[in-house]
């Protein structure tokens, strides 16, 4: 009998793998159906995961998605800025150029007259810049006056409209003296009536 295989073994019964033959009717119609089903079960964890990974997300965009090594960086780059004579002026102060406020007229759907006061500095990658942003002020002043003349109220509303803001003024005071002058624009007011 070496070379005969044993013939295989009778398949069972469905109901007799989890026990139901043993149950009377009462007891069938007492028993709980399963809780969740088995695709139930799949869409509630890829909902979890979903749900996981979004906040995973957004607690990154919070904490600004920095690198760890990105800290260092950033020293290396104030270090060599301050080799250069770039940064704080003497004694700890900004090079800053005071822009005298600008009020300009807005653009409205209505036509009605509505106005923009904004007051600013122009902060200098150094303090040895001050004097030639000062003398190219006007020309700042001139690039800046279309761009203003453009905004609607509604351009205005929002916590970033004062950041975009703050990057038009930049570009534009960049592309009118040129690259490597000016550092950042400070806006001290910023009023619509």
């Amino acid at each position: 009998m070496a070379g005969k295989k044993a013939p295989p073994a009778p398949v069972k019964d469905a109901a007799e793998d989890i026990g139901i033959e043993d149950l009377t009717p009462e007891e069938l119609a007492g028993a709980k159906p399963p809780r969740f089903g088995s695709k139930q079960k799949i869409i509630a964890a890829a909902g979890a995961l979903l749900l996981l990974g979004g906040g995973g997300g957004v607690a990154l965009l919070m904490s600004g998605g920095e690198k760890p090594g990105a800290d260092k960086h950033e020293e290396k780059a104030s270090a060599e800025e301050e080799a250069e004579g770039e940064g704080e002026a003497e004694g700890g102060e900004l090079p800053l150029v005071d822009v005298p406020a600008m009020i300009v007229n807005m653009r409205t759907a209505g036509g009605q007259p509505r106005y923009l006061k904004i007051r600013f500095m122009i902060e200098a990658r150094s303090s040895a810049k001050v004097e030639p942003l000062k003398a190219k002020l006007p020309a700042i002043i001139d690039s800046y006056q279309p761009f203003l003349r453009e905004l609607r109220p509604e351009d205005l509303s929002g916590s970033a409209a004062v950041f975009r803001i703050k990057e038009e003024l930049l570009s534009r005071a960049t592309a009118a003296v040129g690259s490597g002058m000016v550092k950042d624009i400070l806006i001290q007011d910023l009023v619509q009536q």
